[in-house]
C-alpha cells in the first residue's frame, strides 16, 4: 500500500500513544481472499478509520475491505472517518484519474466476474462518502 510506511504507520503510532487500540491488517496479501479473521476484526470495529489514497482503488484488498466496512456502517452503525490522503474526494466519485485506471484495469482483470467490479464502483460513488466529509 502506497501510504503504509509513512503516513499510516505515523496516524497509527499517534493513535496508540493517546490510548487508543488500533488494528491495522498485515502488508501479507498474496492469498486471493481476505482471510475470516480479518473480515470478523472489521465486524468488530466500533469506528474505522478509511484512508483513501491514489492507490487504494487498484487493490483488491483495499476494495473487499472497504466493501465489509460500510456493509457494517449499513448494518451496525459503525462509524466511519475518511481521510483523503493526496486525492481528492471527488477524483473517487467521478472515476477519475487513478481511480478511473484502476476500475478499468479490474474491468479487464474481472471480465468473468463483473458484479465485483460493479460491487466496487458503487463504493466510490456512495452518497455517504459526502455525509462522511461533513
Amino acid at each position: 500500500m502506497d501510504v503504509r510506511k509513512n503516513f499510516l504507520s505515523h496516524l497509527y503510532v499517534a493513535l496508540d500513544q493517546k490510548g487508543i487500540y488500533t488494528f491495522m491488517d498485515s502488508e501479507e496479501h498474496k492469498k486471493e481472499q481476505i482471510s475470516p479473521a480479518l473480515m470478523r476484526a472489521i465486524e468488530e470495529l466500533r469506528i474505522a478509520i478509511i484512508i483513501f489514497s491514489k492507490g487504494c482503488a487498484s487493490s483488491r484488498w483495499c476494495l473487499e475491505e472497504l466493501a465489509k466496512i460500510m456493509e457494517c456502517k449499513a448494518q451496525k452503525e459503525l462509524i466511519v472517518l475518511p481521510v483523503f490522503y493526496k486525492v481528492e474526494s471527488r477524483e473517487m466519485r467521478e472515476g477519475r484519474e487513478a481511480y478511473g485506471r484502476a476500475m478499468a484495469k479490474h474491468e479487464s482483470n474481472f471480465g468473468k466476474d463483473p458484479e465485483k467490479v460493479k460491487r466496487w464502483k458503487k463504493l466510490f460513488l456512495m452518497p455517504a462518502y459526502g455525509d462522511l466529509e461533513a
